[in-house]
């Protein structure tokens, strides 16, 4: 159930970002938002930590200010593999990671513990 209020989440926070920053992030529609909220998710659990893993010292040099760019790289390889789901281009990337989260824990706030 947790993990269907995550994907549930993830997917209001996508559509958000694409509603009002429609020139970083682009979505044609609900199930492509649903689609991207799953790969992301899988590719968060399956991908990132490996990849965390292997720029630790980078990640420790930049103050952990690398796994913005971690979380951009992910992002826009969710955009390569999801049809009807656009980011513009690695700096859209980032800004969109950055924007997702951040909508995600605000709605993540709201619901009861």
């Amino acid at each position: 159930m947790f993990l269907l209020i995550r994907l549930i989440i993830n997917m209001v926070a996508i559509l958000v970002i694409a509603y009002l920053f429609p020139k970083v992030i682009r979505v044609d529609g609900f199930w492509a938002a649903l689609v991207t909220a799953f790969v992301l998710g899988i590719i968060n659990a399956l991908i990132r930590p490996i990849i965390v893993f292997l720029t630790l010292p980078l990640t420790i040099l930049t103050l952990g200010l690398f796994l913005l760019i971690i979380n951009g790289l992910l992002l826009g390889l969710v955009a390569v593999l999801v049809p009807g789901f656009h980011v513009n281009g690695f700096w859209g990337a980032v800004l969109g990671s950055i924007l997702i989260s951040i909508v995600s824990w605000v709605l993540s706030w709201f619901l009861p513990k």
